[in-house]
């Protein structure tokens, strides 16, 4: 059985993704269930929080998260059955690639699959929508009034936040990286109150989100990065710089980044300070790094599914490619050349 893993180097640039032979245990754990994998979606791999993390393989995993058929169970399995239909995400510590035949997993990072819902989309969309959830109920504590600002908005993940923000009654402004960008984002529906197209030097992020807002700023940012320094490669030039997004935030509004090496300075924290504003780092792995998070995880997982299947959350999606294109598909979302592929199981 053959699977998809990432070839450490030196650098990170020097990793290299490779189809590899693997087995599946054949004996199950007590809680351990084994899945016959039908879709499998490719994101970009955070090869520096695997290296922090100290797993010490040569080969990552790549593929965490999958859609498929229950084939097996352990005898103290309580969830599952065989042939039920299920959804998760591998935990990061997993020795087996998503892209497998079949892969075993405990049953506590898995959620019946609506039969409404499809093998793509269900793959597709359950780790942007746990981002979207981390992001927005647990760290920003979204509420009905809100204004939320999602900068690259046209991203699988944020055009789920946007989607979830309306179903409770925010209200959402949108950065868009391109002019294809920005006509998808003014299509979308229910409508954003202003998509800001960033992509156009004569626009500026502040002064639109302030004009929105009369003055007062937004409540909520969610960002897809931030700009560190004025000398940044060609695909982070669009992305705002901190002391931008401080600016923009409003009286108590809530600033949630994706930006790891992210430094404030000084006159940042004062700025944060005289606003009563938080700033929180959007890591959704931490769900997985504790037992105590587990009913909540998977409350939140079965939430996702429920709203996918009723069409609240919409992903927008590629066509799947088949297996044998999985190494290329991988190369091109780890170099940001597309955002997400899926790879179904033929």
């Amino acid at each position: 059985m053959k699977g998809l893993y990432c070839k450490l180097g030196e650098t990170a640039a020097e990793a290299k993704f490779v189809i590899q032979e693997t087995n599946v245990p054949s004996a199950l754990g007590s809680n351990q269930v084994k899945v016959q994998v039908k879709a499998c979606a490719l994101s970009p791999l955070d090869i520096k929080l695997h290296e922090d993390l100290k797993f010490q393989r040569d080969l990552v995993p790549v593929g965490r998260e999958i859609v498929g058929i229950v084939l097996q169970v352990g005898p103290k399995v309580t969830f599952f059955q065989p042939d039920d239909e299920v959804v998760g995400i591998l935990p990061l510590d997993t020795a087996m690639s998503g892209l497998c035949y079949a892969v075993v997993i405990n049953e506590h990072h898995l959620v019946q699959k609506p039969e409404k819902l499809s093998w793509v989309e269900a793959a597709g969309a359950i780790r942007d929508g746990l981002r979207a959830y981390t992001a927005l109920h647990t760290l920003a504590r979204m509420a009905s009034g809100h204004t939320l600002l999602v900068l690259d908005g046209a991203s699988p993940f944020g055009v789920l936040a946007i989607q979830l923000a309306h179903y409770h009654g925010v209200k959402v402004l949108a950065s868009a990286l391109s002019s294809e960008d920005q006509k998808f984002l003014e299509q979308l529906r229910p409508s954003i109150a202003r998509v800001i197209g960033v992509w156009d030097s004569k626009v500026d992020l502040v002064d639109s989100c302030l004009e929105e807002t009369g003055g007062l700023g937004v409540d909520i940012v969610m960002d897809s990065g931030v700009r560190l320094h004025e000398e940044e490669p060609e695909a982070r030039c669009l992305l705002p710089y901190k002391h931008d997004i401080i600016t923009l935030l409003g009286v108590g509004g809530h600033w949630v980044t994706t930006e790891q090496n992210l430094q404030l300075d000084p006159p940042d924290s004062r700025s944060l300070f005289l606003k009563a504003a938080s700033l929180s780092f959007l890591n959704e792995e931490v769900w997985g790094a504790s037992s105590a998070r587990q009913g909540r995880y998977l409350h939140i997982m079965k939430d996702i599914v429920e709203k996918l299947s009723t069409g609240t959350l919409r992903p927008q999606l590629e066509d799947p490619v088949p297996l044998y294109d999985a190494t290329v598909s991988m190369e091109m979302v780890q170099k940001k050349q597309v955002r997400k592929r899926l790879v179904i199981q033929l």
